[in-house]
């Protein structure tokens, strides 16, 4: 499959040095804002466009009424600029190496004859909601489009290891996919994490999106899925993974994704944190999807509000929504429930009476208790995003 709009030749040599400094927090965000707009690309519905080279698109947020999010409007997010844009899967395989007993080359069809595992489970940006943090940081301006919700099916990592053969002494597990940089000078996208993170048992080598073979651009033939955990671990177009001996100290790990060492992953806004550490589980979130903010509603008559709600793989045990500014809080009634990985909808009840303007907000409470913060938790990555948001509905 080629693109239609999209060959190897568009994507500039410049482009994958701009978007490895973006991780790092280097360049202007100046460089990654803009006007949305929405774009077709190949096995996509319309979404809207961070950037063509690579590839950063959005999610419109109407597409987050369902309940799981169709493979067409799935967000897409690549890291290098040489992204594959078909995989032939007579000679594609799959590699298990480094600190095994027996090296492992696998077809697609190899990775079937394993026990197939599934579940539902959100896949979120790291830097979703980037563009809301103030003062701005650097990076790919994403609003809150870069996350969906999916029926995940593939087989465990777990099971791939075992029947590679583990050898004594091994650490890190680090995995790489067919996506490439342009130049020598650029480090090529792999990440790794320790062993005894990747024999959990919800750990999948996913070859199956909502029942359906992944669209390209979200990583066909297979991809990690780290349920609970931000995306930058999902590995696209998964090709290579190496058990290592020793801690992996590649860039992707060392240099980018990291988080303030600081109980909310988070420093005064602007300042440089003491210490750092890669980034991990996913923060609790709520959002309003309908109405849309702004939308101007008539006084006594009846209005359902309706969202959605996840945490890092904790169940959502209660969702909160004061449609007084945060005055006064009730819960809103929870839809139905996917599991622990899954986004939850909920609803709530309004009838508003006075005319003008009307703060509503939203907050979810997931079963070990966490929730979200009134205001920002700043850091300079602008990663971990889950503030109380206001939404404005102007009552007539």
């Amino acid at each position: 499959m080629k693109f239609q709009d999209l060959t190897r030749r568009d994507f500039l040599k410049t482009v994958g040095i701009t978007t490895a400094l973006a991780a790092t927090g280097t360049i202007p965000p100046v460089l990654y804002a803009g006007e949305r707009r929405l774009v077709g690309y190949p096995e996509k519905a319309d979404l809207l466009l961070l950037t063509s080279r690579p590839p950063q698109l959005e999610t419109p947020l109407r597409y987050f009424k369902e309940l799981i999010t169709p493979n067409e409007a799935m967000f897409v997010r690549w890291h290098l600029a040489n992204i594959p844009t078909s995989v032939d899967l007579a000679t594609w395989r799959l590699k298990v190496h480094g600190a095994v007993e027996k090296e492992l080359s696998l077809s697609l069809d190899d990775l079937k004859k394993f026990e197939k595992v599934g579940y539902t489970a959100v896949m979120q940006c790291a830097g979703n909601g980037r563009s809301f943090f103030e003062p701005p940081v650097f990076g790919g301006q994403w609003l809150n489009g870069s996350m969906g919700n999916a029926v995940w099916g593939g087989v465990r990592l777990r099971d791939l290891l075992h029947a590679a053969g583990l050898r004594p002494g091994a650490v890190d597990v680090v995995f790489a996919g067919l996506d490439k940089p342009p130049i020598p000078s650029v480090p090529p996208f792999a990440k790794a994490l320790p062993l005894d993170k990747m024999l959990e048992d919800d750990i999948i080598v996913a070859y199956e999106m909502n029942g359906q073979e992944l669209p390209m651009l979200n990583g066909f033939p297979v991809r990690l899925v780290v349920p609970g955990w931000y995306a930058s671990y999902w590995v696209k177009s998964l090709s290579d993974i190496e058990v290592l001996s020793q801690p992996f100290e590649g860039f992707w790990k060392k240099s980018a994704y990291r988080i303030p060492d600081t109980p909310c992953g988070c420093v005064e806004p602007g300042a440089t944190p003491a210490k750092t550490i890669p980034i991990n589980r996913m923060t609790t979130r709520s959002l309003l999807i309908d109405p849309e903010d702004g939308t101007r509603l008539k006084a006594g008559q009846s209005v359902e509000l309706m969202g959605l709600a996840f945490s890092g793989g904790y169940s959502v045990k209660e969702v909160l929504v004061s449609v007084d500014a945060g005055e006064t809080w009730r819960p809103a009634r929870l839809g139905k429930d996917l599991g622990r990985y899954s986004w939850i909808q909920w609803h709530y009840p309004w009838q508003p009476q006075m005319p003008g303007s009307h703060a509503v907000m939203v907050r979810a409470i997931n079963s070990i208790g966490e929730s979200q913060p009134l205001q920002s938790l700043w850091n300079p990555s602008g990663y971990l995003w889950n503030k109380i948001e206001q939404h404005h509905f102007v009552v007539v």
